[in-house]
């Protein structure tokens, strides 16, 4: 009877065993990618500097900057054609939204290549994409400062395009910044170090505008706290906040 017992427990206990050691982990999650290639036509070689960006982005709202889904960066680049595979949670694509794929090589920060057509994408679907990058000629470079810049405000995170009232920016080498905003002035302190930005310590006047005004006003001075980063693509001023997402736009002042 006693051996009946045993055998029971020990072969009623093996197939709990392998059940547990069968169940999926819950922490991996789900990842999908895109992957493909970027080329360009002229014959010249890359630097070893060179950067390439390869970006999935959200592109359904024209009037508003791109949703980033994933990116890749490839340093050093490399020569072409140049391989990438972006990464990224199949959950944050909706059916009737539209995606694209953009990419850039930069070479010290300098704009050298950047793909000027929208390469539209579905990105569920495993087919390789390729892009093709055009060089950017030394005549439509940006040669604008960030610094001493009057810059008008085009777009502001949570509220999208800025027309009236006007809003404005300015900062200045010796780490001051300001403006006007749709309400009140005002004033700040900036430290700009390469591509870096950071604005803190922000105050205004006290005047009280209409309830959509101050709202602009808010979405502007919580965004400019935010910025961590920013460049100047064809005389726009773009500042991004820490994890690349595009929180102001600004054309220059004439």
């Amino acid at each position: 009877m006693l051996d009946r017992i045993a055998e029971f427990f020990v072969f009623g206990f093996v197939p709990l065993v392998v059940g547990i050691l069968a169940v999926p982990d819950p922490s991996l999650a789900a990842e999908n990618s895109v992957r493909g290639q970027v080329i360009y036509r002229e014959r010249i070689a890359l630097p070893p500097s060179a950067v390439l960006s390869v970006q999935l982005a959200d592109v359904s709202l024209a009037d508003a900057p791109a949703t980033i889904i994933g990116e890749q960066k490839v340093k050093p680049a490399g020569q072409v054609p140049i391989s990438f595979e972006i990464k990224f949670d199949p959950s944050a694509i909706r059916s009737q939204m539209t995606y694209a794929l953009q990419a850039r090589i930069t070479v010290n920060d300098r704009l050298l290549f950047i793909s000027d057509m929208r390469h539209q994408v579905d990105p569920l679907t495993d087919v390789p994409q390729t892009i093709v990058l055009k060089m950017v000629t030394p005549s439509a470079e940006p040669t604008v400062s960030v610094f001493d810049q009057l810059w008008l405000v085009d777009f502001v995170d949570g509220i999208g395009a800025v027309t009236a009232p006007q809003a404005t920016f300015k900062v200045s080498e010796a780490g001051k910044a300001g403006g006007n905003g749709p309400c009140n002035s005002y004033f700040a302190a900036a430290k700009v170090e390469g591509q870096t930005i950071a604005i803190s310590d922000i105050g205004s006047t006290y005047k009280a505008c209409a309830p959509e005004v101050m709202a602009e006003e808010k979405a502007l001075f919580d965004a400019l706290v935010k910025a961590a980063s920013y460049r100047i693509d064809a005389g726009k001023l773009i500042i991004v906040d820490k994890d690349g997402h595009e929180i102001l736009r600004f054309s220059a002042a004439s």
